[in-house]
């Protein structure tokens, strides 16, 4: 028999006549501090592997650092993006430290407006000259994955109302306002995001986040970007309105607009709680419901060429548009939905 570097391998051997049994390396024991009479947990994972645990293990975050040396050829937002994909892969300390006098101002400046706008937990833990320091306070327990998707879908739909309304008053502060509100739902999608990027690799992150298993953690991946395009639509609207010279859209037209938006939300929302709920009959429902969208298309196409300004038309076609998406990503999150719950409604032979 041959091993790998880093592996062991050990013969099953039978005790008792029925008790299969199996000794452990010498050295992980004792790195473990483990002794006659210690508990070990073992836990059978979706590939059939077992991962041993010794009881009472610390579990609590560990402190992961890393360095980002900018240079003056860096541009602010290649910098931002560095510190988000350190960001996204765990760290918890993220440090930027020149190796000139001082930081570029302009680096320094993006690196801070970004953190605070997007990265929910993480504090500016010190700002000198030569070096600015982030650290992420926020540990997983205290916000599972469940609740940060349930927030972020919660913010994307009320943005996507305040759009419609935005559609029949001539206050553009509020069209204004929807755009701000999408820095919220960025927050929650990059800590989710970093969530299940930690918990696909680490069995007591997957504990904590409130997923059965590593397999979930695509699933969830796939509803976060649906409901992060979502918001982005109900932004798109916000923008269209902006670019409307009408001080409110034609009433007739406004209300089918109102009536294909809520029948949207209802796909949406009705997706979202089949995420929450588990459950592979509400999904089912909800793909039957989306397949309606497209027939109300035509007939406010219709409204709009004939009401609206032909100036308007192309604005007001991509707001349809954008309410349509939101359907479309309730219809994806429900099919990720399928996938994950098929077990629900079918019988292995």
């Amino acid at each position: 028999m041959s091993s790998s570097p880093g592996e062991e391998l050990r013969k099953v051997q039978v005790t008792g006549g029925s008790t299969f049994i199996i000794s452990l390396p010498k050295a992980w024991v004792e790195q473990m501090g483990l002794q006659r009479g210690s508990v070990v947990r073992i836990t059978q994972k979706d590939d059939l592997t077992l991962c041993l645990t010794p009881e009472g293990a610390d579990t609590t975050d560990t402190q992961k650092k890393v360095i980002i040396n900018p240079t003056q050829e860096d541009t602010p937002e290649s910098i931002v993006r560095r510190v988000v994909s350190a960001y996204l892969m765990g760290y918890n300390i993220i440090q930027l430290r020149s190796n000139q006098e001082r930081l570029d101002s302009s680096q320094r400046f993006n690196v801070k407006d970004f953190t605070r706008k997007k990265l929910v937990g993480t504090e500016i833990l010190a700002d000198l000259p030569q070096d600015l320091t982030l650290q992420v306070l926020l540990s997983y327990a205290e916000l599972s994955v469940k609740d940060a998707l349930r927030r972020m879908s919660v913010i994307a739909a009320s943005m996507h109302r305040d759009a419609i309304i935005a559609l029949g008053t001539d206050d553009v502060n509020l069209a204004r306002e929807i755009v701000a509100m999408d820095d919220e739902v960025d927050r929650f999608n990059l800590y989710i995001i970093r969530f299940l990027k930690v918990a696909v690799v680490d069995g007591h992150i997957l504990k904590e986040s409130g997923l059965k298993s590593s397999r979930e953690c695509l699933g969830y991946r796939l509803i976060t970007k649906s409901v992060e395009r979502m918001a982005d639509h109900a932004v798109n609207i916000a923008h269209n309105r902006l670019e409307l010279t009408l001080s409110i859209v034609d009433s007739e037209l406004l209300s089918e607009l109102k009536k294909l938006s809520e029948f949207a939300l209802e796909i949406f929302e009705t997706a979202m709680e089949a995420v929450f709920d588990e459950n592979y009959a509400e999904a089912d429902a909800v793909l039957d419901m989306a397949q309606q969208t497209r027939n109300m298309e035509a007939e406010i196409l219709h409204l709009i060429v004939k009401h609206a300004p032909p100036e308007e038309v192309p604005a007001l076609r991509l707001i349809v548009e954008s309410i349509l998406r939101t359907a479309e990503y309730g219809a994806d999150i429900a099919e990720t939905v399928l996938n994950m719950t098929v077990k629900d409604a079918v019988r292995e032979a």
